[in-house]
């Protein structure tokens, strides 16, 4: 989707994703090794009582369900920013989790390309609000 084709305010359901206690300690074991992820006794013992996906964990599986979304197509030319990223609650092994996708604004950079800003929102199981970020993208005008 073309930039000037972008509706400002649009909200859309992205995909969901569930994260085994495996796939938490695997992502975690390469990209945030800290004991709230890869050791399980000492979670248990922890403030949230087992293990906890990391959070650049939960961002990639939420910009992983925004992506599935091929919203924009070959129009997309690059990620240029995140802002106002907020890590919630924590996200748990074998709990759903499902990501809404708002646009929030847009602004012409060149005669080619322009900002798009879309808010990713994730919820769990019991609606209640795990992360969110606002995600900037270049775009073909």
């Amino acid at each position: 989707m073309r930039f000037h084709d972008v509706p400002i305010s649009e909200k859309y359901q992205a995909g969901t994703f569930t994260l085994t206690k495996q796939e938490i300690i695997d992502f975690a074991l390469k990209y945030d090794p800290q004991f709230m992820h890869i050791d399980e006794e000492k979670a248990e013992n922890g403030v949230f009582k087992g293990i906890i996906a990391s959070g650049m964990h939960t961002l990639a599986m939420t910009w992983a369900q925004w992506v599935q979304l091929d919203y924009f197509k070959d129009d997309i030319i690059a990620g240029v920013g995140i802002n106002n990223l907020q890590f919630l609650r924590p996200v748990f092994p074998g709990n759903q989790y499902h990501v809404e996708v708002e646009t929030i604004s847009k602004e012409i950079k060149n005669e080619n390309s322009g900002h798009v800003t879309i808010k990713l929102t994730t919820y769990n199981q019991s609606k209640k609000l795990v992360f969110v970020a606002e995600v900037t993208g270049l775009v073909r005008i």
